[in-house]
């Protein structure tokens, strides 16, 4: 049995920020290894799926990664509203300080490699666990479990537009629109 290192998650980690960035097609495998700093044979030691079995890994990763922020930012906002806008808050500061190369993570991935069921299903997960995080949130502050569950669609379909055209537009103008408009929605009637 080979000795585990660290190859394999620096592997992971480099992957998801070059598709992140770049997405699926513009990253190539030779890009991949050298930014994972790893041996040439290691991609297909490490992921015997070849770049298609790295993508769904990095997309899982990077999901992951986005749900627990996600949970983060909601559980220390004082109130629905709040907690929504401080999320696209935090979306609109990654993109500036990234020049507007950081958006949306499973997006950049979705949009490029679509006809790879892996890699399809991979960001649908993503999208579930982010959708999961929002409607369970706002159950636990209160709101009907339907209720919930629809202004999750909502609040994830609106940030994810919101996310592409503060990108294409260099702009984050859009975000703060999108994030007034929730921050109303998600306000709870008494």
């Amino acid at each position: 049995m080979a000795r585990r290192t660290d190859t394999r998650q620096r592997m992971l980690d480099s992957a998801a920020d070059l598709f992140h960035t770049q997405g699926y097609h513009a990253t190539g495998l030779n890009q991949l290894v050298n930014a994972g700093g790893a041996p040439k044979g290691s991609l297909y030691f490490h992921f015997p799926g070849g770049k298609e079995q790295l993508a769904a890994e990095a997309v899982t990763l990077s999901g992951e990664r986005v749900a627990v922020q996600l949970r983060d930012l909601l559980a220390a906002a004082p109130d629905p509203g709040t907690a929504i806008v401080s999320v696209l808050e935090a979306l609109a500061h990654n993109l500036i300080e990234s020049d507007f190369r950081r958006g949306c993570p499973i997006a950049t991935v979705a949009v490029d490699a679509g006809e790879s069921a892996v890699i399809r299903d991979a960001c649908a997960s993503g999208y579930t666990s982010w959708r999961d995080v929002i409607a369970d949130y706002l159950v636990r502050e209160g709101f009907p479990e339907q209720r919930a569950a629809s202004l999750a669609v909502l609040a994830l379909s609106a940030i994810e537009g919101a996310l592409l055209l503060a990108k294409t537009q260099r702009d984050v103008g859009p975000l703060r629109t999108v994030a007034e408009h929730l921050r109303t929605t998600f306000t709870k009637e008494t």
